[in-house]
């Protein structure tokens, strides 16, 4: 039998709305990068994935959020560049600490299951 301590419960989060994905944690990691860099190609390319599907993705999701997530300017002589709304910074904001609270809800979850199997009552509280 596996050793209870070494148990782990793992789950991730993503917000759906009518059965579509709207945000998850690839989609919050690709707003970051967008902020850090100031550029959706850039954080295309540290996220490994094509300047179209990010831009996809920031797409979706502002429409699924009814509000710009991104602020572009056209490229030109200085470059373009893009940068986080205010809306954007608190919807990061908000899934992060939702993703805490949600690690720390499974870190309890791991205890009582644990505690389950050694007293043998296979009840989780």
């Amino acid at each position: 039998m596996t050793d209870t301590a070494n148990i782990r419960i793992r789950g991730r989060i993503w917000l759906t709305a009518a059965g579509k994905n709207m945000l998850g944690r690839g989609r919050v990691e690709l707003l970051e990068k967008i902020g850090a860099t100031g550029s959706i190609s850039q954080a295309a390319r540290a996220m490994k994935m094509s300047y179209k599907a990010a831009w996809d993705a920031v797409d979706a999701m502002g429409n699924a959020f009814n509000s710009p997530l991104v602020n572009t300017s056209t490229g030109g002589k200085g470059g373009g560049g893009a940068r986080l709304t205010p809306q954007a910074l608190a919807l990061i904001a908000a899934y992060r600490q939702l993703e805490q609270r949600h690690q720390d809800f499974l870190g309890q979850l791991e205890k009582e299951f644990s505690a389950a199997l050694v007293t043998g009552e296979g009840t989780i509280q």
